[in-house]
């Protein structure tokens, strides 16, 4: 009898906890798995012998996961080597030995997928019989091979909603603010083209996204336009847009990624120092992937379901595979399930096609076809003291 091991990986998202109970609850159907592992802070968990023993958290903290944000067994961005005779295999290898681990669920995006990926070569090459399967997740939408992931539709709504109420607010004077507001996406725009689904007084009057090409003067032109004309604007970027910013002092993460965050900032500086305009720097930062009451129905049963595919998947013999996500109607919306091989996946970013793009600074009638359905329904919560009750894990060592 062999021993499941699930972490998590990457940023978290409001429902990557919700992927945890579908693991949970799926695993504990099967005579094959005999115990339920979690690694704390993703790989460094393993790499680090630091792993929980899930079958000892209660039913009531279990079924608290779904409405529980935020990477509740903690994460990490860290890079493994592509040499598999590099000590942190030699390390992984004695922690999945030693727990007698037959399949191993990783729960992440882009860069997580290339863990996965690195994983499950190193199982083939040393001959060790471990079954990889990978559970994709990222607001950033970004993933290859799958109509969305995890998460980006409660992050979507958070943005939308939260979009609406910064422009109704801006509204509210008759000579109103420029509001540039800051959206997630480093090289993929998916989440700040929802911005193309306002309509009426709320619409957006610019929409910029990391495929595009930004020029600084042009955007200072269109400022200037939308507020002549109207003596307010809402101004809607892509945190990617830094990238084509000058700026300096770079700093990067474990796989050398430049830290976005600030572009709304840099902007509204400029707009006031040329214009004397009154600006509003807006950055949805963290909130966008840690607000509870904006997850999903749909995000919520795709999560659950996704991650009960991939324990039978592993139990099956699956391996060296992602669970991906195809859409088959959008009215009435229907998906189905399947699995892809984790080599068309790992370090493929999906980014707006250019018809996308247009559409998105056009009527945005794909983005909204695409969107709409992903954001319909609630799952009901659980309160204590007026919150959305947590789930808080007792996290008991591995014996």
């Amino acid at each position: 009898m062999k021993n499941l091991l699930y972490f998590q990986s990457g940023g978290p998202t409001s429902v990557i906890n919700t992927s945890l109970y579908g693991v949970i609850k799926e695993a504990k159907k099967h005579p094959e798995i005999g115990g339920i592992f979690a690694s704390l802070y993703g790989i460094e968990g393993v790499l680090n012998d630091n792993l929980i023993d899930l079958r000892q958290e209660s039913e009531e903290t279990v079924e608290l996961l779904p409405q529980t944000p935020g990477a509740i067994l903690g994460t990490a961005r860290y890079k493994l080597s592509s040499d598999v005779n590099h000590l942190d295999y030699q390390k992984i290898l004695a922690t999945l030995k030693k727990y007698n681990i037959g399949y191993l669920l990783v729960n992440g995006g882009n860069d997580s997928m290339d863990t996965c990926h690195k994983l499950s070569k190193l199982m083939k090459e040393v001959g060790y019989d471990c079954n990889v399967i990978g559970i994709p997740k990222t607001i950033d939408n970004d993933l290859a091979n799958t109509d969305h992931c995890l998460g980006f539709p409660s992050a979507a709504k958070f943005v939308l909603q939260t979009l609406q109420d910064v422009a109704i607010d801006n509204l509210v004077y008759n000579k109103g603010k420029v509001a540039i507001v800051e959206v997630m996406g480093r090289n993929a725009g998916w989440l700040t083209a929802v911005a193309t689904l306002l309509e009426g007084e709320v619409k957006a009057d610019r929409i910029y996204l990391p495929e595009d090409t930004f020029n600084l003067e042009t955007f200072l032109e269109e400022v200037k336009q939308v507020y002549e004309k109207k003596k307010k604007g809402l101004f809607v970027i892509s945190e990617g847009i830094l990238a084509q910013m000058p700026h300096q002092g770079k700093e990067v993460d474990g796989f050398g990624h430049v830290q976005m965050g600030g572009v709304a900032y840099q902007l509204a500086q400029i707009v006031k120092d040329r214009f004397g305009y009154s600006t509003r720097p807006i950055e949805f930062s963290l909130m966008q992937r840690a607000a509870a009451q904006y997850i999903t129905l749909v995000d919520s049963k795709e999560a659950i379901k996704v991650s009960s595919i991939a324990v039978k998947k592993a139990v099956k013999g699956k391996t060296d595979s992602m669970v991906v996500i195809s859409r088959k109607s959008d009215e009435p919306f229907k998906v189905s399930f399947k699995l892809q091989k984790l080599n068309k996946i790992a370090n493929v970013e999906k980014k707006l096609s250019p018809e996308q793009v247009m559409d998105v600074h056009g009527e945005g009638t794909l983005m909204k076809r695409y969107v709409r359905p992903l954001l319909k329904g609630s799952p009901k919560f659980v309160y204590e003291n007026g919150l959305i009750k947590r789930a808080i894990l007792k996290k008991a060592k591995v014996k």
